[in-house]
């Protein structure tokens, strides 16, 4: 890895693309990338990866003067819960360990790291295993969305650690972010990352990951509340990394909720699955989601697949998905994706239904079950009863099912 300038202004990684002037092209492989914002011009949404995003509600974000104005008061605030085995630090923006895992790859990440001034490094210890998750809890306290705000953490799984980071997002901002993710041979990482926002909230978030060596990382993207545009590029380097992605959303009505994960295979012998899921509910909810994988030319013996399902609710709603698959070496051992949106199974109603369960309990258990696969496999309690806790209520909330009566009731 070539050594970096204090400013990283002209950081490059190996493996990264240079470009003279902005351009935007289909393949994620050739995307631009970049550490300069006038590399990477605000979209006008004709582009190919902004073609489905609102534009209107995410342009504070590409304002690079507006997130760097002065202000009498931060928009976000940050709690942390450690434990044993977990540090963490403020760094300032020359700290050599920022800007190592790639560069930003559009607007809303390039501003992200133009602007930040200080960042929020939590870095698991050589050897740790972590009796419990490390928590950051990012709290957005603008409601009136005045100060649009860019935010940069990095998380480092040193060489043998294991343990559990959740990046947990509530409140009201108007936050574009970068986040930097190592995972260092034979250690093994699980992140999750929760949208919990308030509605009016709008948040953007490249995520940036390396997997060294044998490296095993768990990537978890859970989205329930505010308008949303959450991009994993997740790669790989030396041989033998394994990533696991899951994704789950339910969008309401006027939300807009974009996933957009990338898994770079560019070394031999790496393993990767991506899953997402998500429900869809009343008049202007969108989501949408946009898988890429690359199987590089070097990437021999990788084993790959990309899946989303989408479950529409409502009338009004309205799922985008568009999975991708790029093979420059047909020397692997396997590769495919698949992608589906749809609304009640009719068949799975009359099942229940015809063995005494109300349709408003057999609604419930379809949406539960449809959710239920993905959520075991977070493997985080806390986490997997407060999005099950979310679906529940979120489907109580627009009458798909009745409020369900407590015990004392």
């Amino acid at each position: 890895m070539p050594e970096l300038s204090t400013d990283h202004s002209s950081a490059v990684l190996e493996g990264d693309h240079s470009h003279g002037g902005p351009r935007y092209v289909s393949s994620r492989a050739d995307r631009p990338t970049s550490f300069d914002p006038a590399d990477i011009p605000v979209p006008r949404g004709k582009e190919e990866e902004w073609r489905f995003t609102p534009m209107k509600r995410f342009a504070p974000l590409f304002d690079l003067e507006a997130l760097t104005a002065p202000r009498e008061a931060e928009a976000l605030s940050i709690e942390a819960d450690l434990p044993r085995g977990a540090a963490l630090e403020t760094a300032p923006r020359t700290d050599p360990r920022l800007g190592v895992v790639g560069a930003p790859v559009d607007r809303t990440g390039v501003t992200a790291w133009a602007a930040f001034t200080t960042a929020t490094v939590l870095t698991l210890a050589q050897g740790a295993v972590l009796e419990r998750a490390a928590r950051l809890d990012i709290v957005g306290g603008d409601e009136e969305l005045a100060r649009p705000t860019a935010q940069h953490i990095r998380v480092i799984a040193e060489a043998g650690s294991r343990g559990t980071v959740i990046l947990d997002h509530t409140g009201t901002a108007a936050l574009t972010q970068g986040v930097e993710i190592t995972v260092a041979d034979g250690a093994e990482l699980t992140l999750v990352t929760v949208q919990g926002w308030q509605d009016a909230a709008v948040h953007a978030s490249n995520h940036r990951v390396q997997v060294q060596g044998r490296g095993v990382l768990k990537h978890v993207v859970v989205s329930l509340g505010g308008d949303v545009r959450i991009c994993p590029d997740l790669g790989f380097a030396g041989e033998g990394g394994s990533i696991d992605a899951y994704g789950v959303y339910f969008t309401d009505a006027g939300q807009h909720q974009e996933h957009r994960p990338y898994v770079a295979h560019t070394e031999p012998h790496c393993y990767s699955r991506v899953t997402y899921k998500g429900a869809l509910q009343g008049e202007g909810a969108h989501a949408v989601w946009v898988g890429d994988c690359l199987i590089g030319a070097a990437a021999r013996g990788t084993d790959t697949y990309e899946l989303n399902r989408n479950l529409v609710l409502t009338p009004g709603a309205k799922a985008d998905s568009v999975p991708n698959l790029e093979i420059e070496n047909g020397n692997i051992e396997g590769a495919g994706h698949a992608s589906a949106t749809g609304r009640f199974d009719d068949e799975q109603l009359f099942y229940l239904r015809a063995r005494g369960i109300t349709e408003s309990e057999a609604r419930r258990l379809v949406v539960l079950g449809f959710f239920n696969e993905i959520v075991a496999e977070i493997g985080v309690p806390e986490v997997e009863e407060r999005l099950m806790t979310a679906i529940e209520h979120e489907l109580e909330l627009t009458g798909v099912i009745e409020a369900r009566q407590s015990p004392q009731d």
